[in-house]
């Protein structure tokens, strides 16, 4: 599929806009457009993992999702990581990887 139209349609899933709002469409097109790399979906992919929207809450899946992104620049997913390292949620716990 088209990875920038899956992450936007899942945007619109998410907050219903212009469509029904249906975390459970959401959730998959963020998950469908992060596998292809998209760093945006996988900091969104990874907030719906931490918070088990539409699918079993997973620390550690979403602490994968948010290094991906992370990796990839997205400032979100970098702060999201670096809480989740401060706080030993899906990671081992580790002040000096949540200050870097």
């Amino acid at each position: 599929g088209h990875v920038l139209g899956q992450y936007c349609l899942g945007n619109c899933y998410a907050d219903g806009k212009g469509v029904r709002q249906d975390d459970h469409e959401a959730t998959r097109l963020y998950g469908l457009a992060a596998d292809q790399g998209y760093a945006a979906a996988r900091y969104e992919y990874a907030c719906h993992c931490e918070q088990g929207v539409d699918v079993p809450q997973d620390d550690v899946k979403a602490a994968r999702y948010n290094r991906m992104a992370a990796e990839q620049g997205c400032a979100s997913a970098q702060f999201s990581l670096a809480n989740s390292y401060e706080q030993g949620r899906g990671v081992p716990q580790d002040d000096r990887e949540a200050a870097r």
